[in-house]
Parts: C-alpha cells; structure tokens; sequence
C-alpha cells in the first residue's frame, strides 16, 4: 500500500487537530474548506493572509454556502493561521449562526382526529399521555410495554 505525501501544512493541520481531538468528519470538513480556500486564491493556502480569508467567506456567502460549511470554513481558517495571529484572523471573519428552529405543534383540531384514530381505548390513553408528556414520535416508538 503507498501512501501519498502530505504537504508540511496539512500535517501540521491534522496534528493540531488530533491534539485538540477533532472528530474525524470535522477534520474532513476542515481539509475541504482549507483546499476551497486555496482554489479561491490560486496559490497554497499557508501564503493566505486574515483578509483573503474574509474575501474568502464573502464569496462563500454569496454563492449560499450552508451556515455549517460557512462554520467549518471559519474554523478552518483560524486553524490555518496557527496561535500567532488568532485575535487578527477572527477579526475579519464574520461568524454565522444557524437560527434555532421552532418545533412543529398540533393544532387542537389535529390532537383530537389523532386521538379519535386510536383502535381503542388502551390506545387512546397511551396517545393522550406521550402527547401531554411531550415526547417526541421516536421516544414514543422506543417505549416499552411491561407487564407484571
């Protein structure tokens, strides 16, 4: 088996990510968002300076990057630049956040066709109580009958 040679910068980048124990998804996020960043710059990306990094983000920005990718390449960015210049790299980076969603609540009228649909009256109880308790349609299906 042979394996390709890492460039100095991507190994400095996995170790520093293995130190501060980055999941191995994230470390792949954070590699795509480093190679992004040198394809927008057309030069390597250790050469990329806290501005270049922004104009970076604001083309990201414009062409409807997800707010995860957007993240991964922020902190890709700041990984990138190493301890020397953290407050000067975050400086120019806008950070996304993703805006909480809302869950989807019944409406009275759609409890009661809900309830009304149980087979019986074990059923319907079963239903009116994981509905006033709140949980959600998976917890109810992990639920376990017992019998003594």
């Amino acid at each position: 088996m042979s394996e390709k040679p890492i460039s100095p910068l991507r190994q400095r980048m996995l170790e520093d990510m293995n130190m501060r124990r980055f999941v191995p998804d994230t470390q792949r996020e954070y590699i795509r968002a480093v190679k992004k960043l040198a394809s927008f710059l057309g030069r390597s990306p250790d050469s990329a300076t806290p501005k270049s990094c922004a104009r970076s983000a604001a083309s990201d920005r414009d062409q409807f990057a997800t707010t995860e990718h957007q993240r991964d390449r922020d902190g890709a960015a700041v990984l990138l630049q190493g301890d020397a210049r953290p407050a000067e790299t975050t400086r120019h980076l806008v950070f996304v956040y993703e805006p909480r969603k809302l869950p989807r609540v019944l409406s009275p009228e759609e409890v009661l066709r809900l309830l009304e649909a149980a087979p019986g009256p074990k059923h319907k109880a079963a239903l009116s109580v994981a509905y006033g308790a709140g949980l959600r349609a998976m917890e109810v299906v992990a639920l376990k009958v017992l019998r003594y």
